[in-house]
């Protein structure tokens, strides 16, 4: 059995983590930590176990074999840095910290101290995108051309009860979120393209504060691929009932997925028309059943540090981008 702290409730996704774990015959949550003592004191409340409130009570107590992270992205580095210096086992929401940077001293640390980091990047064990991953890997649709990925909701429409929205105001924090559409929603069709397209030559993004709430509401990126291939990311908190689509436009074909509804059309094909593929994919386990596997059975993980890393290099160039106006060369490593 792994016992598991959990540490805040800050991100919306902080109580999904905590069904899953409790979910998972092999996890077990013992403790609650957060940065809002009120907050955590509620939420340990509702999963009947102890409030600590000292981080560093929860790091020392030799009960804990893991942490699952959903504090302000802003605290991420911190955080993860004390439990993997503690010996936890990290299971973080996305993403992982704000520069590349910080991203390499967080792997460094996890490696000197040999414990297990999983970032949530759930699309990635999804089946419609190992179809489209089939797809690309062989060459259904010839050459890949375009890749155009789009994930939006209506998060900061006004409504008579509230008036910025259905996400809570602390998403809006620049500082807590290093951002706002791209960095938090937007994360998805990065992580996506970037698995399906490739190292990204140069980009440009522009990111709308539409509403003025603090962050980007709105946002695109403009992508060049280093196979010649263009992308288009869309993200929106301003967007009622915007389906998400994943599109892959290639030399022999297309292959449209819209909320996991599949179609293509290849010349390559036996039919040269529209058909819905006849099998479907299996979804992968999810990110935190990867995570357990790792840690009791040492298995690798399908999603690894090289989808976390590109997701923040595309995120703090995009940001760049943004604040200068221009297409920004990308350094890949």
């Amino acid at each position: 059995m792994i016992n598991v702290a959990l540490l805040s409730r800050w991100h919306v996704h902080a109580d999904d983590y905590a069904r899953q774990i409790q979910n998972n015959d092999n996890l077990a949550i013992q403790l609650v930590w957060d940065e809002n003592a009120e907050r955590g004191k509620k939420w340990a409340k509702e999963l009947e176990v102890p409030f600590v409130d000292d981080l560093q009570d929860v790091m020392a107590n030799p009960s804990i074999d893991a942490v699952a992270v959903s504090t302000p992205t802003n605290l991420h580095k911190e955080v993860i840095l004390t439990a993997a210096r503690s010996g936890k086992h990290i299971f973080t929401e996305k993403v992982l910290a704000f520069s590349v940077k910080e991203c390499e001293e967080i792997y460094e640390t996890v490696d000197q101290y040999g414990v297990e980091l999983m970032v949530s990047l759930p699309r990635l064990t999804e089946g419609y995108y190992l179809y489209a991953q089939n797809v690309i890997d062989n060459g259904w649709i010839g050459k890949l051309t375009t890749i155009r990925c789009r994930l939006a909701h209506n998060g900061a429409v006004a409504s008579p009860e509230k008036s910025e929205g259905w996400l809570p105001e602390r998403f809006f924090d620049e500082e807590q979120c290093g951002g706002g559409s791209l960095i938090d929603l937007g994360a998805h069709p990065i992580y996506l393209t970037n698995r399906l397209a490739g190292k990204v030559k140069q980009l440009a993004a522009r990111m709308h504060h539409t509403n003025n709430l603090g962050v980007d509401d709105n946002a695109v990126v403009l992508l060049e691929y280093e196979s010649g291939a263009m992308g288009i990311i869309e993200t929106s908190f301003l967007s009622q009932g915007s389906p998400f689509q994943l599109e892959l436009y290639g030399t022999e074909g297309t292959l449209l997925i819209e909320d996991k509804q599949i179609r293509i059309n290849s010349n390559l094909s036996s039919r040269s028309e529209w058909s819905t593929p006849d099998t479907s994919l299996e979804d992968l386990p999810l990110p935190m059943e990867q995570w357990v596997s790792a840690i009791l059975d040492r298995t690798t993980p399908t999603i690894g540090r090289s989808d976390v890393m590109n997701l923040t290099l595309i995120n703090e160039i995009a940001a760049k981008s943004n604040q200068e106006g221009c297409w920004i060369s990308v350094n890949n490593k």
